[in-house]
């Protein structure tokens, strides 16, 4: 039994790390939410095509596939990018619809935003949609319905939670390899990669930490959790941290600025670099989760 009551669920055999990808555009992350609030979504200049086409540039370049979590406003407005995604070969994943945190839905706003978004990717794309990840990693023990309802909606996994403390996010004490949520029969819970030193866990699955921090050291956590814990790795990437040309948001906080500005010009090079050092699939079946062979 792990923490949280969480049942243990084994990986595969064979280490094999999960990439993943959460297409969402530079507007709608949570730390510039104040600079582009929602109603303004629609005049803003969308560049997530054409970041997202690198990152799938980069991984056909390495001959990898990957998990794209999806948001259901992006699929409505670009279906060639999330039919180009599913015929390369990749898991199209749900991240939502509207980019809006669990914990600030109801269970019934939640419900609707979980099946309207698994509706529009596959009938755009064509294929199951199986996966789901949380707006900004929002599901956790506070939202103890969230899951249930997953599984109730046709989902087989979420990747929703980062065993880090976070002021936006984090479960520090949540299982660092998949499990079996309280109150899923199913469902698994596969949460982003961590490394364990002293007393807490350290992020090495992704996102600013890939950018903000030097390569050698993503690399260097990623293996240990490879070789010294024997588990896959769950990793994450935007599309937006491949573009340094973006517009720059004014009046944002210092904070928020050092978090989606710093080192985009780095992010693509890096990528390349870790699509080759380690091995990389879907998540659904680096986990096992795929419902067919490997």
């Amino acid at each position: 039994m792990n923490r949280r009551g969480g049942r243990s669920v084994a990986p595969t055999a064979q280490v094999i790390n999960g990439l993943s990808v959460d297409v969402e555009d530079y507007f709608q992350v949570q730390a510039l939410a104040s600079i582009y609030p929602r109603a303004d979504w629609e005049g803003c200049e969308s560049r997530v095509e054409r970041n997202t086409q690198l990152i799938l540039d980069v991984f056909a370049e390495a001959s990898v596939r990957a998990t794209f979590f999806t948001l259901g406003w992006i699929a409505v407005r670009h279906p060639g990018l999330v039919r180009r995604i599913a015929d390369a070969g990749h898991e199209v994943a749900s991240h939502g619809f509207s980019h809006i945190r669990v914990d600030s839905q109801t269970p019934e706003d939640f419900r609707d935003d979980v099946r309207k978004s698994r509706r529009v990717l596959e009938d755009i794309a064509g294929v199951p949609v199986r996966g789901y990840r949380a707006a900004t990693f929002s599901v956790g023990p506070h939202t103890p319905w969230a899951w249930r309802t997953l599984e109730e909606e046709g989902y087989a996994y979420s990747s929703s939670v980062y065993p880090v403390a976070r002021d936006f996010y984090g479960v520090p004490d949540a299982p660092r390899t998949a499990y079996r949520p309280d109150g899923a029969t199913t469902l698994v819970e596969i949460p982003i990669s961590t490394v364990r030193f002293g007393a807490r866990n350290w992020p090495c699955g992704g996102g600013g930490y890939f950018r903000l921090l030097p390569y050698w050291l993503s690399r260097a956590a990623i293996d240990r959790v490879n070789r010294v814990d024997d588990m896959p790795a769950v990793f994450y990437i935007h599309p937006w941290e491949l573009d340094p040309g973006q517009p720059r948001a004014g009046g944002a906080p210092l904070k928020s600025r050092l978090r989606h500005y710093v080192n985009l010009s780095k992010t693509h090079d890096r990528l390349r670099r870790l699509a080759r050092d380690f091995r990389w699939d879907r998540i659904d079946r680096a986990f096992d989760l795929a419902g067919g062979p490997r």
